[in-house]
């Protein structure tokens, strides 16, 4: 089976670039740096929800699945920072040549890395291949590529399922509990500027990390109304996912496996 990489960002405001965008003075705290540009967005939009260029990323978060194993893992500050995060996950695209999946990874997720990645000088070679590069199957990614909505090696699976209507569009949180998964466990995006400015960075970390496996086990489902598993290999892969969180041993994971009860209904029933 070719690797499959499901991935996650979270993001706060770019402080620094606002302050150089708007030439704001030194003695201006971040928060209000932040709050200034708020304030702008809401006047033009309606909503505080800041443009794709202006987030910065702060963690990526990973579920590799390939052969017989499953690694959960996170680029995150402040062990790196966003130039760094950023090229180790394209570098990993260029090792893999995984299939990507995410949820609304099409509308948010890579046009912020896309940006911020231009930002910094990130290079992507095999990521951007429409069939044009230097590679022995470059050709092959003229037919499905990384870009291009409707090709499969970046598999939106928000997008998939509203079948390219926003107004159609599910929140991954009531999806997967819909289904019977954990979904959020305390946090979410609104809260992320809050958590970082107080300094739970690893907090963020964490709850990124287990929304990147709330889109597996929404990915594991998918793959089972498509007939890519069948219910016994569906429900298989679930138990594996449980044993391998449960063999990290992180205090997010015994959390989240606390929210998954083991005795809910399968699927189907």
């Amino acid at each position: 089976m070719k690797p499959t990489l499901v991935f996650d960002i979270e993001t706060i405001p770019d402080v620094a670039g606002l302050r150089r965008l708007h030439d704001l003075k030194a003695d201006i705290s971040d928060a209000e740096v932040a709050e200034l540009a708020f304030q702008q967005r809401r006047a033009q939009s309606g909503s505080d929800f800041l443009p794709h260029y202006l987030q910065r990323v702060v963690t990526i978060s990973c579920v590799l699945r390939s052969g017989d194993a499953l690694k959960v893992w996170s680029l995150s500050e402040p062990e790196q920072g966003e130039g760094e995060i950023i090229q180790r996950f394209f570098d990993g695209v260029e090792k893999f040549t995984p299939q990507l999946v995410s949820w609304n990874g099409g509308g948010f997720d890579l046009p912020v890395l896309h940006y911020r990645g231009l930002v910094h000088g990130v290079t992507a070679p095999r990521y951007w291949d429409m069939g044009d590069g230097d590679y022995a199957d470059s050709r092959d990614f003229k037919w499905n590529n990384y870009i291009s909505r409707y090709h499969t090696r970046h598999l939106d699976l928000m997008d998939l399922l509203a079948m390219y209507q926003p107004r159609a569009s599910a929140p991954l949180d009531d999806l997967a509990k819909l289904i019977g998964f954990p979904g959020k466990l305390g946090m979410d995006g609104s809260k992320v500027w809050d958590a970082w400015q107080s300094g739970r960075i690893a907090e963020i970390r964490d709850y990124c990390e287990t929304d990147v496996v709330n889109t597996y086990l929404v990915l594991s489902r998918f793959r089972l109304m498509r007939g890519e598993l069948t219910r016994d290999e569906y429900d298989a892969e679930l138990a594996f996912v449980r044993g391998e969180l449960a063999r990290i041993g992180k205090p997010h994971w015994t959390e989240y496996l606390a929210a998954w009860p083991s005795d809910r209904p399968a699927a189907g029933a």
